[in-house]
């Protein structure tokens, strides 16, 4: 059976970071569905790109999937953080040990819903208000910490889209799909 990914996408979201999940983890063969918090299935970026999703959030179990992906951008962030059905799924998850992986500010939304005690995590500077002390490493980058990843920003969104490869289909899977795109 195929692994399975949704990308949820709110308004403003930053378009390299949930775009280079989709596309390496479709490049290694999971099942990806990018998932709309809005109430329209077109998203635009916070870079004016519009997006068609696949499905809004009400029409999908997130709880079905092997892997949730938050991607950061403003107001994205913001409109991630206010839909109340995609808080509970990833306090659900985190709480049952499923993956899930956020990029950018989208971290401080684990934060802020209290997710982060104990665990090692980033985000984009300045979005770390909420976070426990001890948690965000000194340097930017790409972090894993069990069944969560976090990763700094858009520069490090192609290593972010690696590891989300990784966590789901394994080492070989992620060295081939970084081969293929000229990244190693």
């Amino acid at each position: 059976m195929a692994k399975t990914c949704a990308v949820m996408l709110g308004e403003g979201f930053e378009e390299v970071e949930a775009l280079a999940s989709v596309d390496a983890l479709r490049r290694a063969g999971v099942e990806v569905t990018t998932v709309s918090v809005m109430h329209d299935q077109i998203v635009q970026g916070s870079h004016r790109i519009p997006v068609i999703a696949d499905a809004k959030v009400g029409e999908v179990d997130l709880g079905d999937f092997d892997l949730v992906v938050l991607p950061g951008g403003m107001p994205g962030t913001t409109n991630l953080g206010e839909c109340e059905e995609l808080h509970r799924a990833i306090v659900n998850r985190m709480a049952a040990g499923l993956k899930v992986s956020a990029i950018c500010a989208a971290p401080s939304l684990l934060a802020t819903w209290g997710l982060l005690d104990g665990r090692t995590a980033t985000c984009y500077p300045g979005f770390e208000t909420e976070f426990p002390e001890g948690v965000r490493p000194d340097e930017p980058g790409v972090f894993w910490d069990d069944n969560l990843i976090t990763a700094s920003g858009p520069g490090f969104a192609i290593p972010f889209a690696l590891a989300n490869v990784k966590t789901l289909m394994g080492e070989e899977a992620a060295e081939k799909v970084a081969a293929g795109m000229l990244v190693k």
